[in-house]
């Protein structure tokens, strides 16, 4: 049997920064390279870890932007790498006094998982290309996404996973109208 092409999945960008114009600054020039936002959540305080606090302060915020158009499953090493120089453009403007201002996150969301991309490697992760890994941080299942044993803490929030399943929602109808890629 033949492979089948798979179906266009949803991107899905996390963007946390202590700076509400970063955060702005991030989702308008991630509509400029993906079309508009269809989803998000407003910023909520991410307080799941300290690992960013040298590079980006405290008080940091996190929203959740799912895009209206679809796009190719193999996209996520260019949408990480396009992230990364985001962040290296607005930290080498000089605009903010900490070295990382803004972190952008994508992954793609299919009608049975959440993926993230990451450039760290882990047991649970898969290598992509151009330095990239992908996780599978949420699978769905009985009518909800359900994290896994390494699933970050923010991902296992209520709220996230239920703009998650509101974006999955918006997923299944986009599928149903969208051509194929």
């Amino acid at each position: 049997m033949d492979p089948r092409s798979p179906a266009p999945v949803l991107l899905v960008v996390a963007a946390f920064s202590r700076h509400a114009a970063a955060l702005e600054w991030g989702r308008t020039r991630l509509e400029t390279a993906y079309g508009p936002v269809a989803l998000a959540c407003p910023p909520f305080e991410f307080h799941h870890t300290a690992y960013y606090e040298r590079e980006m302060g405290s008080g940091l915020r996190k929203c959740l932007l799912a895009f209206r158009d679809l796009v190719p499953p193999d996209c996520l090493p260019a949408a990480k790498r396009h992230a990364i120089a985001l962040e290296g453009e607005l930290a080498g403007a000089g605009t903010y006094p900490e070295p990382r201002p803004l972190n952008l996150d994508p992954g793609v969301l299919s009608l049975g998982k959440f993926l993230l991309a990451t450039t760290k490697d882990q047991a649970h992760r898969v290598y992509l290309r151009d330095g990239i890994f992908a996780e599978v941080t949420l699978r769905f299942e009985a009518g909800r996404f359900e994290p896994w044993p390494w699933t970050y803490a923010d991902y296992r929030e209520p709220a996230v996973r239920d703009l998650l399943r509101r974006a999955r929602d918006f997923y299944r109808d986009r599928l149903r109208e969208a051509p194929a890629l």
